[in-house]
């Protein structure tokens, strides 16, 4: 599996994204992850509710853990990242990553990161499965 590439997928922060303050709420980083994840997936060519179709299975989070750095704000373009850090025959664990775009030139400023656990199971009985090789080929490259 090739998880030295790091997809990257651009999210506006908007009015229901934040707070009072015009500060993102915490737990919307996970809606902006799992945003990123899904286009990471379509991206590499898996259409998730298509896979559910023909397979029977669908990827569940079973694990998160997220350490926040600087608050996001109204308006403000994110890029968050997606990568593969660890793949099992039934699970794999995602890097993630909020970073705030800066102007040219600038590095982006690291908001929130985390590390995502994902189970693969049957779709009915919510028992893990293995992950399909399709899945995987698509994750590896089509190298594996």
């Amino acid at each position: 599996m090739n998880d030295q590439q790091t997809f990257g997928w651009p999210v506006r922060v908007y009015w229901e994204d934040t707070d009072a303050g015009g500060i993102v709420f915490y737990a919307n980083y996970l809606k902006f992850f799992e945003r990123a994840r899904t286009e990471w997936l379509r991206h590499l060519g898996v259409e998730q509710q298509k896979l559910r179709e023909q397979v029977g299975g669908m990827f569940v989070v079973t694990g998160t853990q997220l350490r926040y750095h600087r608050p996001a704000r109204l308006d403000d373009l994110l890029l968050v990242t997606a990568r593969v850090t660890e793949s099992g025959r039934a699970s794999l664990t995602i890097e993630q990553a909020a970073l705030l775009q800066t102007p040219e030139g600038q590095a982006p400023i690291l908001l929130c990161e985390g590390s995502i656990r994902i189970g693969w199971v049957d779709a009915t009985a919510l028992r893990p499965q293995r992950i399909p090789a399709q899945v995987l080929d698509a994750l590896a490259g089509g190298n594996r």
